[in-house]
């Protein structure tokens, strides 16, 4: 699914969403990740919502975000509780979606101008 929405200058942006990619302003990413406007992190270890677990919060909290956005491949999946229970209590809205919709509201959020964090669940190669 291509996604057209005008490049903002100094945000990362999705451009693409595929069924085991996402490409991004400058590059496609085959491998799960974490974005924040102004950072990627590559190769987050996490292959699907099942393996999401109170420690994997804490990466997500490190980017400082006022919200999480969570895609969960081509189809929306939960994690278990102790993941998002790790945002609630951190005062931090989640929202679990596919990762088509994850990105358009991802875009739409940091175009605003909002310190949204995605992380996009990519399946292994």
């Amino acid at each position: 699914m291509d996604l057209s929405l005008d490049h903002s200058e100094g945000h990362l942006l999705v451009r693409r969403v595929g069924g085991h990619t996402v490409t991004l302003i400058d590059r496609e990413l085959a491998a799960s990740f974490l974005l924040a406007p102004d950072q990627v992190v590559e190769n987050w270890p996490v292959d699907s919502a099942s393996m999401l677990e109170a420690g994997h919060v804490d990466a997500l909290l490190a980017l400082q975000p006022e919200l999480v956005i969570l895609g969960t491949g081509e189809r929306q999946a939960f994690p278990a509780a102790a993941f998002m229970a790790g945002f609630l209590r951190k005062g931090i809205g989640i929202e679990v979606m596919d990762n088509a919709a994850a990105a358009r509201t991802y875009n739409l959020l940091a175009s605003e101008g909002r310190r949204v964090v995605a992380g996009f669940i990519l399946p292994a190669a």
